[in-house]
This record gives C-alpha cells, sequence and structure tokens, in this order.
C-alpha cells in the first residue's frame, strides 16, 4: 500500500452488475401488486413476535410520544465540494416498492435475538429476520460514525470521499449519493433522526448546528434532524428539547446527561433515564416516523430513513426496559486482551483504553453499562414493531422493502475497551436484516458483506443505479444466489495527520494494516479463534497474508484527501456545556 494520502487515481469500476435482472425484479414486483389490493392481516395472536397494535389516530397503544413539529435552524449551511452526476433508470414497470431504512447507532451485530442472544428481547427485528435475510458477517466501512454514514450516504469506501473519521469534514451534498438518486427516480425522501454528516458539534470553533435545509439538500423531502445526547444540555435547541421542555421534562433530563460528560471517567457508567419510556428520544423518532408514514399515500413510492441515536452513549435506557435487565446477567463475549506489540497499533491501543477508561472496567462496571445498553436496544425493537403494525394496518407492509442496520457495533467491554475505533467483531460487524415486500423464507448469509450494500440494494430496488461504486446489490440473496463477496474492509484515521488502519476480512481470517507503511499489525484465524484472542501478526503465513494484502489495496485503491479545514480545533466544543 502505497503511503501517500494526496494520490488521486481514476475511480475504480463496479465488481459487477448493480443493476436488477428480471427476475429479482418480479421478485419485488409481486409485492406491490397484491399488497395494493388492500389491507394486509396483522400478526397471528400469540406470536411472541408480534407488534404493538395502532389506534385509529395512529399512535401505538404502547404510548408513542406526541409528534413535535419540526422546526429548522436560524444558521448558515457548511461548505460543499465538487459535484457528481447521478445514473437514472426510467422504468415502465409496476409500482416499486416503499423502502424503509431502519439505522440504529452504535448497535452491535451480536445483540440480537434472531443471532442467538437468548438474553436481549427483540421480538420485533427477530419477525424481519424470520421474513428475510439476515448477514451475519456485514462489515461497517468505518466503526466510526461519520465516515460510515458518509459511506452508506455514497456507497463507497471513506478513502473514496474523503472522511475517515469524525468532526474534521463535512459531507458535501454535490456528492453522487443515494437519496437523490431516488428523488430522480420517482421516491418521495425523509430523513428522520441522525444523519453526522456535519463536523458540528466538534471541528471549526462556534460553528453552528447543521441547518434541516442543508440535510435536505442531500437529497432529502422532508428532514428531522437529531444529534447524540450530549448535545442536548448545550446551548443548542433542537426539535428533541422542544419537545421535552414542551413536556416539563427538559431540566430532568438535561441533568441526567451532564451527570454522564463526554469522554469522562462517567463516560460510560450505566443509569436509568428520569424519562418515562414514551418521551425517551427513540420514542420520540420513531413517533415522528409514524405520522410521516400516515400521511403517505398510494401514489408515489416513498423512501425513510429513520436513525436511531441509540444504542450509542450515554447508557441510559428508559425505565421500563431497564427494569427488565436489572437482574440479567450479561457476560463479556470476548474478556481478553491481544497481543498489540507493533508499536503503531500499540499507541492507537492504547488511545482506546484511554477513551474507554478501562483502569474502571469492573465486571461490575460494565454489567451495569450493559443492561442499560440492552434496555436501549430492546426499546428500539419496540418502536421497530410498532411502525411494522402501523405498516400493516393501512396495507403498506408488504409493498414495503424492510432493513435494519447500524453503522458500527459497540465492544461494550470486550478486550478490555468500550466504544468502537478497532476491527474486532463486537466493533466492525453490524446487524443487518431486509424483509422484501411479501416476506420470504428464513435465510442466513454468512458471507463477507459490506454494510454499503444497503445502498445498492435500496437503489437497485428501486430500479435506480449510482455509477462507480463498489457496493453491490444484495437482492440476488433474497431470490436465491448464495455467493456475493469474497472479502470486505474497513477503515480508521481518528483525524489528519494521523495514521490510517485498513482491516480485512474474508470470513475465515481477519487482518490489520498500516496503510502508511504496508505492514501487518494484527492476524486473527477467525475459525480457530473467532473470539480474536490470539493476534498472529508476527511470523504470519504468506497465505493468507498476501491475499488480505491485496484485498487491503484495492479496499484503498483511490484515495480522496479533503483539504484540511483552517479552523480545525478539536477541542472545539460546547457539546454537554450550559455555555
Amino acid at each position: 500500500m502505497d503511503g501517500s494520502d494526496s494520490r488521486q487515481p481514476e475511480q475504480k469500476q463496479p465488481d459487477n452488475e448493480s443493476r436488477v435482472d428480471m427476475d429479482r425484479r418480479r421478485f419485488l414486483v409481486a409485492g406491490a401488486a397484491v399488497a395494493g389490493a388492500g389491507l394486509v392481516a396483522a400478526c397471528t395472536d400469540g406470536d411472541p413476535r408480534s407488534a404493538a397494535p395502532v389506534t385509529e389516530s395512529g399512535t401505538s397503544a404502547t404510548g408513542s410520544p406526541p409528534v413535535a413539529e419540526p422546526s429548522t435552524s436560524a444558521t448558515g449551511s457548511p461548505p460543499v465540494t465538487e459535484p457528481a452526476t447521478i445514473a437514472t433508470v426510467p422504468t415502465n414497470e409496476p409500482r416499486r416498492p416503499n423502502i424503509l431504512f431502519l439505522y440504529a447507532d452504535q448497535h452491535r451485530a451480536d445483540v440480537l435475538g434472531a443471532a442467538g442472544n437468548d438474553l436481549v428481547v427483540t421480538p420485533n427485528l427477530d419477525r424481519l429476520a424470520a421474513e428475510g435475510l439476515r448477514c451475519t458477517q456485514a462489515w461497517t466501512e468505518s466503526p466510526i460514525c461519520q465516515a460510515a454514514r458518509s459511506s452508506m450516504l455514497t456507497a463507497t469506501y471513506p478513502t473514496d470521499h474523503g472522511i475517515l473519521g469524525n468532526f474534521v469534514y463535512d459531507s458535501s451534498p454535490d456528492w453522487d449519493n443515494v437519496p437523490k438518486a431516488l428523488q430522480a427516480a420517482g421516491y418521495t425522501t425523509a430523513s428522520i433522526g441522525k444523519t453526522h454528516y456535519s463536523q458540528w458539534p466538534f471541528g471549526r470553533r462556534d460553528q453552528p448546528p447543521p441547518t434541516e435545509e442543508w440535510i435536505a439538500s442531500f437529497g432529502f423531502d422532508h428532514v428531522l434532524e437529531e444529534f447524540d445526547r450530549y448535545v442536548h444540555p448545550g446551548r443548542w435547541e433542537t426539535p428533541y428539547t422542544r419537545f421535552l421542555r414542551d413536556h416539563d421534562m427538559l431540566e430532568d433530563y438535561q441533568a441526567a446527561i451532564r451527570s454522564r460528560p463526554f469522554n469522562t471517567p462517567q463516560s460510560w457508567e450505566g443509569l436509568t433515564s428520569p424519562l418515562p419510556q414514551e418521551l425517551d428520544l427513540t420514542s420520540f423518532l420513531a413517533g415522528e416516523a409514524e405520522a410521516w408514514l400516515s400521511s403517505r399515500t398510494a401514489v408515489d413510492p416513498w423512501f425513510l430513513q429513520l436513525s436511531f441515536v441509540q444504542p450509542h452513549e450515554p447508557l441510559m435506557g428508559d425505565p421500563i426496559w431497564a427494569e427488565h435487565y436489572a437482574a440479567v446477567d450479561i457476560p463479556r463475549t470476548a474478556p481478553s486482551i491481544p497481543d498489540v506489540d507493533h508499536p503503531g497499533w500499540a499507541e492507537h491501543f492504547r488511545q482506546m483504553r484511554a477513551h474507554s477508561n478501562s483502569e474502571l472496567m469492573t465486571d461490575a462496571f460494565v454489567l451495569a453499562g450493559a443492561r442499560q445498553y440492552y434496555a436501549m436496544v430492546s426499546l428500539i425493537d419496540q418502536k421497530v414493531g410498532e411502525l411494522l403494525a402501523g405498516l400493516e394496518a393501512r396495507g403498506q407492509l408488504d409493498n414495503t422493502l424492510v432493513i435494519y442496520a447500524s453503522d458500527h457495533g459497540e465492544m461494550l467491554g470486550d478486550h478490555g475497551l468500550m466504544a468502537k475505533l478497532n476491527f474486532y467483531r463486537s466493533s466492525v460487524r453490524v446487524p443487518l436484516i431486509i424483509r422484501p415486500p411479501q416476506g420470504m423464507d428464513p435465510t442466513v448469509h454468512d458471507g463477507p458483506i459490506q454494510a454499503f450494500d444497503i445502498a445498492a440494494t435500496v437503489l437497485d430496488a428501486a430500479d435506480t443505479q449510482l455509477d462507480n461504486t463498489p457496493a453491490r446489490s444484495l437482492l440476488p440473496l433474497l431470490d436465491g444466489a448464495t455467493s456475493h463477496r469474497e472479502w470486505a474492509a474497513s477503515m480508521i484515521r481518528m483525524f489528519p495527520p494521523a495514521r490510517t488502519w485498513v482491516g480485512v476480512t474474508d470470513g475465515t481470517w481477519r487482518a490489520t494494516f498500516d496503510h502508511e507503511s504496508g505492514e501487518l499489525v494484527e492476524l486473527f484465524d477467525l475459525e480457530s479463534d473467532p473470539d480474536e484472542a490470539t493476534n498472529l501478526w508476527q511470523g504470519a503465513p504468506s497465505e493468507p497474508l498476501e491475499r488480505l494484502r491485496a484485498h487491503a489495496e484495492e479496499a484503498t485503491q483511490t484515495w480522496v484527501e479533503l483539504a484540511r479545514p483552517e479552523e480545525f480545533d478539536l477541542s472545539a466544543t460546547d457539546a454537554g456545556s450550559e455555555e
């Protein structure tokens, strides 16, 4: 791997054709024809996967919050970079499916009932898996929020769009991206929740929050923007803080968030929210989503990206689910600390331990946080069930492609770490479930998947595409294909000019390389060592080493280095402050 960060070779060509063939088109359109006939039957009575009922008003009987009116920030928009073009594909075929993309923040792949976890309660996500495709080795393009989300937006690797970390650059509305392609294909588009397309609230000093008009310029007809709960005690008003103020609960909530300040020894300490469940941020976002979905007509297909802010820390669950998990013993799945003797990787690992406050990480401390983490996942699942019930009641579910995923995982004490920022399985793997219109027999795919393959899948279902992306549609797997990718890659750079790390897996082996030097720093045999306890980096066998190295080089063959902002300052933040 060449160490020059400024190289910009020609854009790579797609690895395979991303357009859907006629058999798969008929597979998707069949749901549209059936669902258009009328109301779809609800879940079977007594089935533990059944979702909560929906009242005539569209509000869940379990207590979805009132819907606050979205508002617009009065601040300016961040700068943009070079424009790109979108290839649209006209179609005269029957109505294309609606698309519901449910996107969690920091949900690790194994905290899911369908993945074999008997401790977590996720009947609605399990239902989607029972009626669709679940991918067990879906890798994020970066275990860092903004980099991963920019890759999902563009269907490209971080080195293709230039954002490899958080809070340094803004994503650009001028990039060739998924929502713009969907708009051009005739879809009504909406974003509700966290996009993280801006470097705010870190980065440029005194930078205002991104406006909803700026988020809309990425290709969304409707926007309600939220961010991590750490910003809610700050001086900025968001739709959620207005909602809590209207319910006289803002001060209690802000006090709870202040008690767990970001990047401090208290960051990972679990606590139960002072808010009732119906006022939780997850409930609020799901209520906004239900309000938007219930206003849709049967004329034009729609795309909704509902981006839950949780289970990202602070580790604070709602009182009902927190009580459910209060006595549950949740073990760490991979407690060992692997060899990190390579000097560069050892320094990165030291920084991860500092961020995790690893010296506090007793079993009791981790367990208290894990219980709240599970509580947040279960509330997301509960709200997913309510949304599915609403779609069923309106006769739309079986004309809707439903996708559930996360931007990255969460270590939750594994290898002595919290958060992400590495390529261990708890950090780099994400849950990925796709339920097609009308459902299908449950299918599990155990081969490597790139998370941005979701973007190609969404566009494929909409009968459109983006040119020159490495993403591959997953629709063939819904139609019986058994192979998809040979490998998947992920990338980390905290901020320029820090080192860039490239992780790669073929499903059997997993390696980490220093991009600049090309040196191997980690190698794990996943078949004999699934917990990644024994690092084989010293004296690594040439096979699979050279094969994995070639994959890492292929993933990074395009390198876009964005201009470093003049006011770049990681210390410049008001997040979590009262000022």
